[in-house]
């Protein structure tokens, strides 16, 4: 008897020891993960806002457009990228595939280059290729097995995100759930969360201002005010898929048309170049956060804005820029909010926030990581019709989003797994069932 107590003791000791190891490994690989994102994504922030500040003193930047292309393309052939991006990212995660050290400074100098000759980008694609690429490395370095690799490649995608927009709570539920819809990786909370809250430290303490947004909700819950945010929420999906259905559209005619990377490059800044003189304004190019700042705190955006946007941002992408589509879909969500909402009684400020967050769930099928994203760019007043209309938008958009290497697990309507990729799955269309344990699908 005496012995079996001894043995349990220590099974007991040996379980404990497993969950402190762990939680331990964790602690460090956020630690230096968050500090390593956070000095490499302050720096990234400034420098993007530095190359905005410097082309909208020298509006003859534009004009460059086209040559800054061709350097991008140098860029990435010279450290061996080519091709490489957000969907690699993505399958570092699936698959367990490597990331290239080479990525991080091909995507930093090219991002920096496209908004300083006014290529109409955002930043975050460029914050998962870098944060994943960190967050991979770091891990390789801590000698992680493969599936601690997956992990350690969420971790710096939440941190290099907190880093640069100053929401970190949004930054790991996004890291955690983008990658397999459906599906949460539970397991890779306290890392995400607390690199994220580490890099959003570190560039808190390097100056960088988190985004936030003065929006005047709804102080009380009203039901019809509900509906016609539910109204609001429908168009919003609808504007997510033509968004992401125009990006990928045109990457696709303009590969087929211009296979030469480099011919693709001059002639996609030439059209940005030619489209910006065509509508006399710069409010297209860049990430446009000025833009969205009017939309959402000042209700005001041209009627034509959202749209301008998308076509801007497609031909900006297929050309070969770099930067990534999320900043994008905000502009076009608190665009077209701020148009649509004051048509269906909806003040514009507060519709244009609703807009914002709605295209940008329809974009990425993120719902969860939507509404606490709303809540740190606009405060928690209007949290309720936050979450109605990200889930709305969730629905009706389909199986359409941004990364095509993004798998969406369940079914949108109804309980049913269907394991397909984004873009290539519409409801209605036969799917894979999952492999019956033993079999040899498995």
């Amino acid at each position: 008897m005496k012995g079996a107590h001894w043995k349990k003791a220590w099974d007991w000791v040996a379980h404990t020891r497993l969950y402190v190891e762990a939680m331990v490994k964790w602690l460090i690989l956020a630690g230096v993960t968050g500090v390593i994102c956070g000095v490499i994504g302050s720096a990234f922030h400034i420098g993007v806002e530095e190359a905005t500040g410097l082309r909208e003193m020298h509006p003859w930047l534009l004009w460059l457009l086209p040559a800054a292309g061709l350097a991008i393309a140098g860029i990435y052939r010279l450290l061996g990228t080519e091709g490489q991006g957000t969907n690699d990212i993505i399958d570092a995660v699936h698959l367990g595939r490597g990331l290239s050290i080479s990525l991080l400074p091909a995507i930093f100098i090219s991002t920096i280059l496209t908004h300083l000759c006014g290529g109409s980008a955002g930043r975050e694609g460029a914050a998962l290729q870098m944060g994943g690429t960190i967050g991979y490395h770091t891990g390789w370095m801590l000698g992680l097995d493969d599936r601690d690799m997956r992990t350690a490649t969420l971790t710096g995608m939440a941190a290099f995100f907190a880093a640069l927009f100053g929401t970190p709570l949004a930054a790991a539920v996004f890291a955690m759930m983008v990658v397999s819809i459906g599906v949460v990786y539970d397991a890779a909370f306290i890392p995400c969360l607390t690199a994220a809250l580490t890099a959003y430290g570190v560039s808190r303490a390097m100056g960088v201002e988190p985004t936030r947004f003065a929006v005047e909700a709804p102080g009380v819950l009203d039901l019809w005010l509900l509906v016609r945010v539910a109204i609001l929420a429908a168009l919003c999906a609808l504007v997510s898929v033509l968004f992401c259905t125009v990006i990928h559209v045109v990457e696709h005619q303009m590969h087929r048309r211009l296979p030469n990377v480099w011919l693709r490059a001059a002639v996609g800044g030439a059209a940005v170049v030619g489209l910006t003189h065509l509508c006399g304004t710069t409010d297209y190019n860049g990430a446009g956060m000025a833009v969205i700042a009017a939309a959402v705190e000042q209700g005001s955006a041209h009627p034509a804005a959202f749209l301008l946007k998308i076509v801007f941002t497609a031909v900006t992408l297929a050309a070969g820029f770099k930067g990534g589509e999320v900043v994008p879909s905000f502009f076009v969500g608190a665009t077209f909010g701020c148009v649509a909402g004051p048509l269906l009684g909806i003040a514009p400020g507060f519709a244009a926030a609703v807009g914002l967050v709605c295209v940008f769930c329809g974009a990425v099928n993120c719902p969860l990581a939507s509404i606490l994203l709303a809540v740190e760019l606009f405060g928690d007043g209007g949290l309720l019709y936050y979450a109605l209309a990200c889930g709305i938008s969730y629905v009706l958009s389909g199986y359409n989003g941004l990364y095509s290497s993004q798998t969406i697990l369940y079914s949108k309507l109804k309980a049913q797994y269907i394991n397909v990729h984004t873009n290539a799955h519409h409801a209605g269309h036969p799917h894979e069932e999952p492999p019956v344990r033993g079999s040899v699908r498995e």
